[in-house]
């Protein structure tokens, strides 16, 4: 009885003992952090549940949970409004940080605006937001490809297929004649100059001037959190005279509070050219010769020049980042190494980015704030001669198109074969014979010490500083039969550098006065400062050298040196802005704005602009006779108004210029205008937003009606006036941009292991200009016959970018020659360049751990004029070099057939292209050291459905004619390519 007794007694202490051990044998505690993924903002009040329980836990006011789960338990599931309910294993981990995505029918999503942020129900002007979820897949050099097709009003082209092509972004349509037309791009509140530290110059005048880079490439697109797009006056007002063609804020991701994490991001991709054109086999040029009793012209061979300049490109990317912190301190470092292959033989692009962010709280209070910055940037590019304004031989995809396929590549003996004294350029001799290598440093960094007074007054102060050094070494070899580089060479050395300083303060007051009046006031004062200089030095004739030239310049012949350099006067701006928002019962809200812009670009008389703007906006769901209706879960109408500027035009245009023409002696390149204003915008936008179903079918409908008046432009002066040329403002010039935007988006389907998400986003606008005193010419045409010609002209009652051109009627069948009105002596309007409706359909389908998001653009109403036709495939080619193949079926054009422009080269430019498909596949946690990792598999620009015979319908070539600025022009362009990527990324 006693043992008995002992060994209950034994048992109990036992249990006693044993009983936490055991309890935590069957549960166990997990705690950690719920955020947003834009922005990392904490998220309170979501649901954390285990899987297949019906109780559990939400978040605190600061983000954060704690939850207790069985042993059994290997999943939380996290949900809450507005937010898309994600499934997070917790197998051997009691520490579980989440970011949850944000539904588009979120009214409370924080979205940025110039100088601050706003929930999405409080905006009143028209923007537009992409978050990281949205952004295009694939290989992206830079944050303006990742939207690309992704929000209304802004159409976004590449200026030709190679690798960093400079990118054209039109928000609402094009309004200079010949100041810039880009957006102002801000990151993390610190403004970009527009332009980047990339030499530009050419070895010979038959190459002509090759494509500029892309500005923001120096960015990794990995570290972009969200893009912002403000489009209205009443958004844009707050930049000034730099808001005119709109703003861009970019975001990049910050620290997360937490443990230490560790993130890898990798890709590997192969491209091959997209669309080639029509150009003659050599059975097909024979056949030709034949047809037209052509003799002479067959030499034997069968190649294919144009495929021997092309390669297969591979790129590769890898990343990793480093972040965590607690909520003092929170810090984010980033490597990332990109490398591609271009599909042009010698060309590339690579790029070394590191960043670093942190975020701190100082004082025992912590209202001492502080966020650092530090961005760096090496890249190096390859460049192929590809000019957009070379001479008939000198582009190097020209030469592979127009070579006689009959004409051999190479002597018997395996060396190239060159036409010494001819006009036929070998494209694989003047690949090897051409060297262009582009270097570029960027650095930005910036500081920023917030003081928090309270919960409702905070005083911010921002300094940044960007550095941009470029320089550019090419080289031509003696070998190649090209005028002025035959038996001579020539070398290359130049160097650019841009900085710019920002200095912003700002003060914010933002508190709710009663419990149905919301006032928040912003106060500003900014300087911002943009220098750029630099230098350049050529030289011909190499005589027995064998490094490259532009490593020897000092062994060219003394009399063909050159040497130049320029300093640009400083770009001053000095801005003083203010911002009041109202909020009345959360129903009735109006923002006004007001800057003053100081700058030095304009003349002595105007140094002074002022941009206004007021906008108002009627919460409608939230009335009562709304605010619990089943259908309709948010309604709100908005009308805004206001003025910007553009001073996008170069520093020192008001004042006198001269440049040195030689030892001792200057040369006046510039008048002074001391009445020299800004460009003036002024917009009006009605906008309403509507939510159905509780946020699962949104729509965003605008109108929108923008007149540029002051327009300015650049006049050369005629002989004997000393000056070349003055800056000025037309004064009756009047550019008109109306337009209709439509965004709808939709949850289709949103079970737990089903999803559908689908997006539209329309744009509908129309251009025109009126009350010049003159025509401006533009759109220049190159090629053998067209020196000097153009396809479009800026005149009164047509939109921008006209095409003016002579008519043609097709080939007269009994003199063979082609039929133009007038004899080609008259010209005609037809059409524009500019498209006049943008489109964009994006669809996400998810299904448990997969998810496939498949993304097309397109643009209708406009025309491509095709000087790659026109100039370098004609038929009086035959017998010297290639033709269009369609040209010897029809064998009706005479070999005399003038070359010359006309609408025989406009053709429709509609297209729609699927431009990006990325399956994906979440395969979660692996083991107890990576707790998330996804693979997928892209593919870009998959197919285009078009008319137009050129390469790509979404080439931009710039033809510029003395800065007044083309659009819709293809000259035989870097070829746009198809790709596939692979990738993988996972976290520790």
């Amino acid at each position: 009885m006693l043992l008995k007794l002992l060994a209950q007694r034994l048992v109990i202490v036992l249990f006693i003992l044993l009983g936490p051990f055991l309890a935590n044998a069957q549960e166990k505690t997990i705690t950690g952090m719920v955020m947003k993924s834009s922005d990392g903002s904490p998220v309170a009040g979501v649901s954390v549940i285990p899987k297949g329980s019906k109780s559990g836990t939400q978040t605190d006011v600061d983000g954060s949970y704690r939850v207790s789960v069985s042993s059994a338990t290997a999943t939380l599931v996290f949900s809450s409004v507005g937010f898309v309910t994600k499934e997070v294993s917790i197998d051997g981990q009691t520490v579980v940080n989440v970011s949850l995505e944000s539904k588009g029918g979120d009214l409370n999503e924080i979205v940025v605006i110039g100088y601050g942020s706003a929930r999405k129900r409080d905006l009143t002007g028209a923007t537009s937001s992409v978050s990281e979820k949205q952004f295009n897949r694939g290989i992206v050099t830079s944050p303006d490809q990742l939207i690309q097709g992704k929000a209304t009003g802004v159409q976004i082209v590449s200026a030709s297929g190679a690798p960093n092509a400079a990118i054209s972004v039109r928000i609402r349509g094009n309004a200079s004649v010949r100041a810039g037309n880009e957006p102002l791009y801000v990151v993390d509140g610190v403004q970009l100059a527009n332009n980047v530290a990339r030499p530009g110059s050419s070895v010979g005048s038959d190459i002509g001037a090759t494509p500029g880079g892309n500005a923001l490439s120096f960015l990794n697109p990995n570290d972009i959190a969200s893009i912002d797009i403000l489009k209205d006056a009443s958004a844009t007002a707050i930049y000034g005279s730099r808001g005119s063609n709109g703003v861009v804020l970019i975001t990049t991701k910050k620290g997360k509070t937490g443990a230490p994490r560790i993130e890898f991001n990798s890709s590997w991709g192969t491209s091959k050219i997209a669309r080639k054109i029509d150009y003659a086999t050599a059975s097909e040029y024979r056949a030709g010769l034949k047809k037209y009793g052509l003799t002479s012209g067959d030499l034997g061979a069968d190649v294919d020049a144009f495929e021997s300049i092309l390669q297969t490109g591979n790129s590769q990317n890898y990343g990793v980042g480093l972040s965590g912190g607690t909520g003092d301190a929170t810090y984010k470092f980033a490597l990332n190494y990109f490398d591609q292959n271009g599909i042009v033989a010698k060309t590339g692009f690579t790029k070394y980015n590191a960043d670093y962010i942190g975020s701190f709280k100082f004082l025992d209070s912590k209202k001492l704030l502080l966020d650092v910055h530090l961005l760096a940037n090496q890249s190096q590019e390859d460049v192929a001669p590809i000019g957009n304004n070379s001479g008939f031989r000198g582009s190097l995809i020209g030469a592979a198109l127009q070579w006689n396929p009959t004409r051999p590549l190479y002597k018997p003996d395996g060396t190239l074969s060159i036409d010494q004294g001819g006009d036929n350029i070998n494209p694989v001799a003047y690949s090897r014979a051409y060297d262009d290598k582009i270097n570029v440093s960027t650095i930005l960094a910036s500081i920023s010490p917030t003081y928090k007074f309270n919960d409702w007054l905070d005083y911010k102060l921002l300094m940044s500083v960007t550095q941009s050094k470029g320089g550019r070494r090419q080289q031509l070899r003696e070998y190649l039969n090209v005028d002025g580089i035959q038996g001579l060479g020539a070398g290359n050395v130049a160097n650019e550098e841009i900085v710019t300083k920002q200095a912003t303060h700002t003060l914010n007051f933002n508190k709710e006065l009663s419990s149905n009046f919301k006032l928040g006031v912003l106060l500003g004062y900014e300087f911002q400062q943009i220098d750029r200089d630099g230098s350049n030095q050529s030289a011909r004739g190499f005589v027995g050298v064998t490094v490259p030239y532009y490593d020897a310049l000092a062994f060219s012949s003394q009399g063909t040196r050159n040497v130049s350099s320029f300093v640009d006067p400083s770009s001053k701006l000095n801005s003083y802005f203010t911002r009041a928002n109202i909020n009345v019962q959360d129903k009735y809200l109006l923002t006004a704005t007001f800057r003053a812009d100081g700058s030095n670009k304009f003349g002595k008389d105007n140094r002074y602009a002022y941009f206004p703007s007021a906008a108002a906006a009627w919460n409608v769901s939230n009335e009562d006779f709304l605010k619990d209706n089943a259908m309709i879960s948010n309604l709100k109408l908005r009308v805004g108004y206001g003025i910007t500027g553009n001073q996008d035009f170069p520093a020192g245009s008001a004042i006198e210029r001269f440049t040195a023409s030689g030892p001792g002696a200057f040369a006046q390149t510039n008048l002074a205008n001391p009445t020299l204003k800004w460009q003036k915008d002024a917009q009006s936008n009605a906008g309403i937003d509507i939510g159905f179903f509780k946020g699962r079918l949104t729509a965003t409908v605008d109108y929108f009606n923008k007149k540029t008046t002051q327009v300015l432009a650049r006049i050369t002066t005629p002989t004997p006036s000393p000056g070349a040329s003055y800056w000025t403002n037309l004064p009756n010039a009047e550019i008109v941009n109306k337009g209709l935007e439509v965004a709808l988006s939709g949850s289709i389907i949103e079970k737990a292991d089903l999803t559908w998400d689908v997006g539209v986003f329309a744009t509908f606008q129309n251009n025109v200009i009126n009350g010049l005193s003159g025509p401006l010419l533009t759109g220049e045409i190159n090629g053998q016959g067209l020196s000097g010609a153009f396809v479009q002209r800026m005149a009164n009652g047509q939109p921008l970018n006209a095409f003016y051109v002579r008519q043609y009627n097709g080939i007269d069948k009994t003199t063979g020659q082609a039929d133009l009105s007038d004899n080609g002596t008259s010209f005609f309007f037809m059409g524009s360049g500019l498209p006049k409706t943008l489109l964009g359909l994006n669809t996400n389908f998810g299904y448990k751990k997969f998810n496939l998001g498949v993304a097309m653009n397109g643009a209708f109403g406009n025309f491509l004029y095709n000087n790659t036709l026109n100039a370098v495939l004609p038929i009086n080619n035959l017998g010297s070099r290639n033709v269009d193949p369609r040209l010897l079926v029809e064998g009706t054009e005479s070999l005399s057939s003038p070359i010359t422009t006309s609408s025989r080269y406009l053709e429709k430019g509609d297209f729609l292209r699927l431009s990006n498909a990325t399956l994906s596949y979440q395969v979660g946690a692996i083991g107890k050291v990576i707790k998330t990792a996804n693979i997928f598999i892209t593919g870009q620009n998959l197919f285009v459905l078009t008319k137009f015979r050129g390469f790509d319908p979404e080439v931009n070539v710039d033809k510029n004619i003395d800065g007044v600025p083309s659009f819709g022009i293809e000259y035989a362009p870097y070829p746009a390519s198809r790709t596939f990527l692979l990738g993988l990324s996972f976290s520790l």
